[in-house]
């Protein structure tokens, strides 16, 4: 009989709960129906726990599955600890209306199409601002409500800006689009915009990183996500018929968006292409994990770019995305027009382009202080 094993933890206060099995499309078809919530990443399932859920599962697999719940009340301490220090507010449990109002929102996202980590964040974000108003009807909250959730939670706590927009924005589209009822959003104060700089590798420092795996495919990603510009998401999702090698292209499929876009891919990185795909053989997509047709994972990835990065003995905490960052600034500095560099990075707005004009160092070196003069 196969087992189902349920563990603890914890996201931003909230007890979140892991689903633990091989692969069983029966299985996964009958938690998607009996959990509104349920969402997947990185291979593994997880929803937000709610006090019947235990039981539900036991009546649902009861001669089928084996559940294995051991782990599932568990506190992590770690968590714990840094809860108390910081004396972080205490939400109360998800309702019956709650979880069912949660559902009818993930259906809408899913109806209009929206990335599954845009769900993902959104339903997070409306979760906490249901568990901060337990005691409230959904019906019955209004404005203020929001706003006292913004000053009480948000900034009490001292949560990022960041999450305060994406919380705000996941209010605003819910009671819209869902509820039917006006929020008036812009009376609340947003955080100012953060402005930060993209990081930068050297040349030297990519070509490290992009020479330390020795294994094949490994070498394959990280070459293809520095050559091309690539997102993680853009990298993983391409399958065999996106490299055009006949006419030096990679066609970048529904990216961010939900936009297509071309990129330019030079001889040298074909070359390495298909000497990977002679040993390995990727059926479905072009990088597969260990099962064949299986799409790579992103953990796995970002273990391949670790482990590179001891290789090449590099301590900046380096990301995937730094090598878009310096892939975009090394064109800039070799001369690339800003328009083609957007449409390279596949950048709505220009604005956002713009930003490597501020790490390119070419024109600053030129620049000589005045110190240097006297």
């Amino acid at each position: 009989m196969d087992k189902l094993i349920l563990t603890t933890f914890y996201l931003q206060e909230q007890h979140f709960v892991k689903f633990h099995f091989d692969q069983n499309e029966d299985l996964l078809v009958l938690l998607k129906k009996q959990i509104p919530n349920l969402t997947e990443k990185d291979g593994i399932y997880s929803c937000l726990y709610y006090d019947k859920l235990r039981s539900e599962l036991f009546t649902l697999l009861k001669g089928k599955y084996w559940l294995d719940y051991s782990n599932l009340n568990k506190p992590i301490k770690k968590v714990q600890r840094i809860n108390s220090a910081h004396h972080k507010t205490v939400l109360s449990a998800l309702s019956a209306e709650h979880l069912s109002k949660l559902a009818a929102f993930k259906a809408h996202l899913d109806s209009r199409r929206y990335s599954q980590n845009t769900i993902h964040v959104y339903t997070d974000c409306l979760s906490t601002f249901f568990r901060f108003h337990a005691q409230k009807p959904v019906e019955e909250i209004d404005n203020k409500d929001v706003v006292v959730f913004n000053t009480e939670y948000i900034l009490k706590n001292n949560y990022s800006s960041s999450f305060q927009n994406q919380v705000v924005n996941a209010i605003k589209l819910f009671f819209k689009e869902v509820q039917f009822k006006q929020i008036d959003i812009e009376s609340i104060h947003r955080p100012r915009r953060e402005h930060k700089l993209p990081n930068v590798l050297s040349k030297e420092e990519v070509k490290a990183i992009l020479e330390a795996p020795a294994n094949l495919k490994h070498r394959a990603m990280l070459s293809l996500i520095y050559a091309c510009g690539l997102r993680r998401s853009e990298l993983l999702n391409l399958t065999l018929k996106d490299i055009h090698s006949e006419r030096n292209l990679l066609i970048i499929r529904q990216s961010k968006g939900k936009k297509d876009r071309i990129v330019p891919i030079g001889d040298k990185l074909i070359q390495s292409l298909r000497a990977y795909y002679k040993i390995f053989k990727p059926i479905t997509w072009l990088f597969e994990g260990q099962n064949i047709g299986v799409q790579y994972s992103e953990k796995s990835l970002q273990n391949v770019l670790k482990q590179s990065l001891a290789k090449a003995n590099i301590t900046k905490p380096v990301t995937l995305h730094w090598l878009r960052h310096s892939y975009a600034t090394h064109l800039l500095e070799s001369g690339t027009d800003l328009r083609f560099i957007q449409e390279l990075l596949g950048h709505s707005s220009s604005k956002t382009t713009e930003l490597y004009t501020h790490v390119s160092t070419k024109s600053l070196q030129k620049i000589i202080s005045p110190f240097d003069t006297l």
